[in-house]
């Protein structure tokens, strides 16, 4: 794959409308899509949620975020926050490009996914092991391959159909759909 253009991410993000929120009757979540080394292997930082028996997310890889708190004063603080409780990750080492708009779960929640290029090395991540199994780095040539060999390209497909397989795992459900959106994007 060739070398990720931040610019025109940053452009693109900029200027395209964005799924809007579903309204105030959704629970709310964030969620940050982080790609590493954009300029010669892009990589998107996402965790695989641990095996907690009872736990919904159990074994499900994910981008690191949750749900807003009453006292996070907007979507991008949640974010914030929610990525360095989960992985470490200080706001400095992020360049947040922006806002990639809002997906709704199949359970009634709704989740806002920003999209930054992180400055850091996955050894550097520290997680909660009793939440976290481990960080997954995803290549986005892997994505965009799946993307093209499945034809999902110009259609959304339904929630069975939408996976990318990455190692032994699957991304699926709204990390999915977030992939799917993204990587539209990039393909216009």
């Amino acid at each position: 794959m060739a070398p990720f253009d931040v610019d025109f991410a940053r452009e693109m993000i900029r200027t395209t409308a964005h799924p809007d929120s579903g309204g105030d009757h959704l629970k709310k979540a964030s969620v940050f899509m982080l790609m590493r080394t954009p300029e010669t292997d892009p990589t998107i930082l996402a965790i695989l949620k641990a095996d907690n028996k009872g736990y919904p997310w159990a074994n499900q890889v994910a981008f690191p975020g949750g749900h807003q708190d009453p006292v996070d004063p907007s979507s991008l603080s949640t974010a914030y926050r929610e990525l360095e409780e989960e992985t470490g990750i200080l706001p400095d080492q992020v360049d947040l490009i922006g806002s990639l708009g809002h997906f709704q779960t199949i359970k009634s929640t709704e989740i806002e996914a920003f999209f930054g290029i992180w400055h850091g090395e996955e050894e550097e991540v520290v997680y909660d092991t009793s939440e976290i199994a481990r960080i997954v780095m995803i290549p986005l040539g892997e994505v965009v391959k799946t993307h093209h060999e499945k034809a999902y390209s110009g259609r959304v497909p339904g929630w069975d159909e939408l996976l990318y397989p990455v190692e032994d795992m699957a991304v699926w459900g709204a990390t999915a759909r977030i992939f799917h959106y993204f990587t539209e994007l990039l393909l216009v």
